[in-house]
């Protein structure tokens, strides 16, 4: 394939990217993004493999042919309650690949001299550094999600002047390396920095806090494309790293906005650990258990329902009883909504998905400041696996969640919260919800519960 047909591929490949991110911006445009999205990976990989400048084609295909065997597998196997720490795991391997382009790059390039010399140095430098952070850093955010690891901050004595070392260390390395004085020795050095650096930024993240982390993670993946492609110098891929990066980045500020966090603090994993005064063994006093009937009975009396799904919802598979209760209740003429907080489950949309997998229509979903100022005039409703995104601790100081905007679902009339048990949430506070006079407790698993009001309607 001509150099001209290749460049006006990739052309047509960034368009669809572009496109892609846009459809995605929205639910109902969703699916036509992402088959914007994998046009324009077929069209970029089919150029680059047609390039004159590749070779070995035979060792790409079966490299492939491998990777899209085990992608498949892995894209039918998983639950979406697991999509959280796939993606972070997918992660690692953007930056992984992207270190060892970079050794690569470095050790096997043509004659460069001056400026053009230093350029690609420190493109080699600053890929590597980016790839190393994230894989590690994408490791500890699989572990925390997956539960393979606890999902509690780490607190090391004097953390941000290890941060400061690390990059005042990086800088000296960096000129090092790009002087000549100390080669790949400084690479090296840099490389077993950047992935203890990677693992402490996430381990000083707490596990409320890792939506966002999902997020931050994925910007940097996409940095680390953008410097694979300077060092390989594919005008396409760092348009794509580029685009993911950024994106990405946007994502970690909206979301460090819905959650009261400092984006700056979030980059330098500052954030997570603030001293905690409130446990989950803290006495609120008793509460009620309710059970399937009185809830029916409820529902059949209201007028307005909300419903505020979770993490619990995704792992019960309750979506599709709660869309036919959803159904059952608009027929008889009553104002049913969802509220969805912006780091409901454990990834950005999750809850989004969910709904829309079991048609639940798009307009009822609402986002938590949409639908916050309606609760106090609300009749029921009804929290689904939620805990920590309607936890009135959030408005005290001294916890995990100290500060993050919550769904205020205590305004309500009444609230019924289905959960397995009493215990604490994800970020291991206690709600104080759950002993409030409005509030009633339905234990035991999520579908079983609906499935049982169903039956009572």
């Amino acid at each position: 394939m001509s150099q001209g047909l290749i460049t006006a591929a990739y052309i047509i490949a960034a368009i669809l990217f572009i496109a892609s991110l846009n459809g995605l911006s929205s639910q109902e445009s969703a699916r036509k993004g992402n088959l914007f999205g994998i046009l324009g990976m077929i069209i970029a990989v089919i150029a680059t493999i047609a390039s004159s400048q590749v070779s070995g084609l035979g060792y790409i295909t079966v490299a492939m042919a491998i990777g899209a065997g085990i992608g498949v597998r892995l894209a039918l196997k998983v639950e979406m309650t697991s999509m959280p720490e796939l993606i972070a795991i997918l992660h690692s391997f953007v930056g992984l690949a992207a270190a060892f382009i970079g050794f690569n790059s470095y050790l096997d390039h043509g004659i460069l001299l001056g400026a053009a010399k230093t350029i690609h140095d420190v493109e080699v430098f600053l890929g590597i550094f980016i790839g190393a952070v994230t894989f590690t850093g994408s490791i500890v955010a699989f572990g925390k999600l997956s539960g393979k690891v606890n999902s509690s901050a780490l607190s090391l004595p004097g953390k941000n002047w290890i941060n400061l070392a690390v990059v005042a260390s990086t800088a000296f390395l960096l000129v090092g390396f790009v002087s000549g004085d100390m080669g790949i020795t400084a690479l090296i050095i840099m490389t077993v920095i950047a992935l203890a650096f990677g693992w402490h930024l996430v381990a000083s993240i707490g596990g409320a806090d890792m939506p966002v982390v999902v997020s931050m993670l994925n910007s940097y993946s996409g940095w680390a494309a953008a410097a694979t492609g300077f060092m390989l110098a594919n005008d396409l891929l760092i348009i794509t790293g580029a685009l993911v990066g950024s994106s990405g980045a946007i994502l970690s500020y909206i979301m460090c906005k819905a959650m009261n966090r400092s984006f700056v603090s979030v980059i330098l994993g500052g954030f997570g650990n603030e001293a905690v005064t409130q446990t989950g063994d803290q006495d609120y006093g008793s509460h009620y258990e309710t059970n399937a009937k009185e809830v029916a009975d409820a529902l059949n009396a209201a007028k307005n329902v909300v419903i505020v799904p979770g993490y619990g919802m995704a792992v019960a598979q309750a979506q599709y009883p709660v869309a036919e209760i959803t159904k059952r209740l608009r027929a008889k003429g009553k104002n049913v909504r969802f509220g969805i907080h912006p780091v409901a489950g454990r990834l950005p949309g999750h809850m989004n998905v969910l709904l829309a997998e079991a048609k639940v229509p798009y307009d009822i979903v609402l986002e938590m400041d949409e639908i916050n100022d309606d609760l106090k005039d609300t009749d029921v409703v009804l929290v689904i696996g939620a805990n920590d995104t309607v936890n009135p601790a959030a408005n005290e100081p001294g916890t995990p969640i100290s500060g993050m905007p919550v769904l205020s679902v205590w305004e309500a009339e009444k609230v019924v919260v289905f959960k397995r048990s009493m215990g604490a949430g994800y970020a291991g506070v206690q709600n104080p919800l759950f002993f409030n006079d409005n509030s009633e407790m339905l234990l035991g698993d999520a579908k079983a519960s609906v499935d049982a009001i169903l039956q009572n309607m």
